[in-house]
């Protein structure tokens, strides 16, 4: 698996190389934004993503990468405030690791990534998710459209470009729509019971989609549960989009 290491500290870079290696990855390891920008051209299977960089902030490389490509990225940083993860995330990463952190952590994680977005399930699917995800056509959801086979998302026949996990989240949501789906059910069907990564996640995802989708109205949250997935409009139990 090569991995494509966008960090500028060599005292960090140099033993993070060394360590991955002894784990079977191979790394290419670049300094600025602009090197990484121009090093995914090489297709990289994985992205590690310092956001402290000399010449751009690592959020804007993150918005960049994402902009033109799936890859999977993992931001590591010494910024440990929430925000920070929180605007990572909605910009499209898949996972955040503060410094100072061990290698077997970082692997783990990378594990954990590479799982969720490579299109097979951790676990087994439940049957009726597996009849749904095998149904030919698309999902129609008022004007909304979610097709599974090809992972696409039309709204008012527009196409709405998603982030793979984003993708995941809404068609979760989507697979009994009106129906509150729990905090945990969802952080152990559309991550894994093993995900690694900061409490927020859901929540950053969350105000993603609602915000490519253009009203919050579709995600609407049961306070102290979860969410739901409904149609603007349409009649729904009470709930909030906050």
């Amino acid at each position: 698996m090569r991995l494509l290491l966008i960090e500028d500290d060599d005292r960090i870079a140099g033993p993070l190389t060394e360590g991955l290696g002894r784990y079977g990855f191979t790394v290419d390891h670049v300094r600025t934004g602009a090197a990484g920008l121009a090093g995914t051209d090489g297709t990289p299977d994985l992205v590690l993503l310092d956001l402290g960089l000399p010449d751009m902030d690592g959020l804007d490389v993150c918005r960049n990468l994402r902009a033109r490509s799936a890859v999977p990225i993992i931001m590591i940083t010494a910024r440990g405030e929430e925000a920070d993860r929180i605007v990572g995330l909605e910009l499209g990463a898949d996972d955040y690791l503060a410094k100072p952190f061990g290698v077997r952590e970082l692997v783990a994680r990378i594990r954990a990534v590479t799982r969720r977005t490579s299109g097979a399930p951790p676990f087994p699917v439940p049957t009726h998710q597996a009849a749904r995800s095998e149904a030919p056509g698309p999902q129609p959801l008022g004007p909304l459209e979610i097709n599974r086979r090809t992972r696409q998302v039309r709204l008012d026949g527009a196409d709405i470009p998603l982030t793979p996990r984003e993708f995941d989240l809404l068609a979760h949501l989507a697979e009994d729509p009106g129906t509150v789906h729990s905090r945990q059910h969802i952080m152990d069907t559309v991550w894994d019971p093993h995900f690694f990564g900061p409490t927020k996640t859901l929540d950053a995802h969350v105000a993603a989609l609602r915000r490519k989708l253009g009203d919050p109205a579709w995600i609407t949250t049961s306070r102290g549960v979860g969410f739901r997935l409904t149609v603007p409009g349409q009649d729904a139990e009470p709930g909030t989009a906050g």
